[in-house]
């Protein structure tokens, strides 16, 4: 290797004349071959601490101005889309795969007609064959951004779930879309008016070539315990003793299959349920409306099990809906736990386990 070799000190009596062109090239090729055989030394390092793979230095300046072409994206390696060598693990048929809690503002229909605007919740999955690696998550995501300007209804689910089948290359999908749906709601004797919000749940499983539709709604109501109520007017009676019974804030969740061809927006359900169980927590209250309050639920004392059952009744009195699932949850002001309940009604919601945080979600905490 040529060394350039520079001397200690300078005599007046050296040439200090301005080199020629051919010696400064001759120069400047000498340096470029030291660099080169130096990187070359530093590549091979790289090299050995990555596991024999070559490796250059980095910059770490990000590139504002880079623009992908179709060329250079086709390059960019596609793990989740790698051959079947890929896997790891058993080679098994996975159920769902896909995405939880993507956040979009979607609009929904309402009784009248009219869109709504309400941050959606989606959980999207398709099923994955044994021998494929995996998904294109994203496709998913896409798929509603394909659709962010309709109006949303069970039918538009239908429209998405589709394309994403399509764009995924799969067979069967899932998608919930959870929102919370205001409905305005009138005090019971003040005439005061406040937005009740309401949690549900829209889902769409497609299984095969079918698709079926379920809807998930929370119902926040009070539950003034019957035995507690009886309890309390025995000591009024016979030893003149004020007594109040106890009561507590209830919850009860349905899930229910909803018939092909029809639709059925969350005011029908909100509907349904004052029907069944007309001790809705309320919104905006006077004090004529705390005492309304009151005689309400002195007029509909319920046991856990009572809750269930109106509402069962209340669910095959609409012919809309098919099979359907029952939880509900009071929220017990006289003890410690909580009293709790399941009715299900139909295959769909025919199950051996529950999640064991199941009635630990109907505790609403905002």
């Amino acid at each position: 290797m040529n060394k350039i070799i520079l001397p200690d000190r300078v005599s007046c009596s050296e040439d200090l004349s301005v080199p020629t062109a051919a010696q400064v090239v001759h120069a400047l090729k000498i340096i470029s071959r030291h660099e080169e055989q130096q990187a070359g030394k530093n590549l091979h390092i790289l090299a050995d601490q990555n596991n024999g793979m070559p490796s250059v230095a980095l910059s770490r300046t990000y590139a504002e101005n880079f623009v992908p072409d179709p060329i250079y994206v086709s390059s960019l390696p596609d793990l989740q889309n790698g051959p079947e060598s890929l896997i790891k693990g058993a080679k098994r048929y996975i159920q769902h795969v896909g995405i939880s809690n993507f956040v979009i503002p979607l609009k929904w229909r309402t009784a009248e007609g009219q869109a709504v605007v309400l941050e959606t919740s989606v959980s999207g999955s398709v099923s994955l064959e044994a021998a494929k690696k995996g998904i294109n998550m994203s496709r998913i995501m896409r798929s509603f951004y394909k659709h962010e300007d309709v109006v949303f209804d069970l039918a538009q689910v239908d429209l998405v779930i589709e394309s994403y089948l399509a764009d995924l290359e799969s067979f069967d999908a899932r998608l919930q879309l959870k929102f919370r749906y205001p409905v305005l709601k009138k005090s019971l004797r003040s005439g005061l008016k406040g937005y009740q919000y309401y949690d549900v749940c829209v889902e769409v499983v497609r299984k095969g070539s079918k698709n079926s539709h379920i809807v998930h709604f929370d119902y926040v109501y009070s539950s003034t315990c019957p035995c507690s109520l009886e309890l309390s007017e025995h000591a009024r009676n016979t030893r003149g003793k004020l007594a109040t019974p106890h009561s507590q804030r209830s919850v009860a969740r349905v899930s229910a299959v909803v018939a092909q061809g029809r639709d059925l927006c969350v005011e029908d359900l909100v509907l349904l349920f004052n029907s069944a169980i007309p001790t809705e927590t309320q919104v905006m209250v006077k004090r004529e409306d705390e005492q309304a309050f009151a005689e309400l639920n002195g007029a509909n004392p319920i046991f856990v099990e009572d809750a269930v059952r109106l509402i069962c009744e209340s669910l095959e009195a609409d012919d809309r809906l098919g099979d359907f699932r029952v939880v509900a949850s009071h929220q017990e002001s006289l003890h410690s736990h909580d009293a709790i309940s399941i009715l299900a009604q139909g295959k769909t919601f025919d199950q051996l386990s529950y999640d064991p945080h199941l009635f630990a979600s109907l505790h609403h905490v905002r």
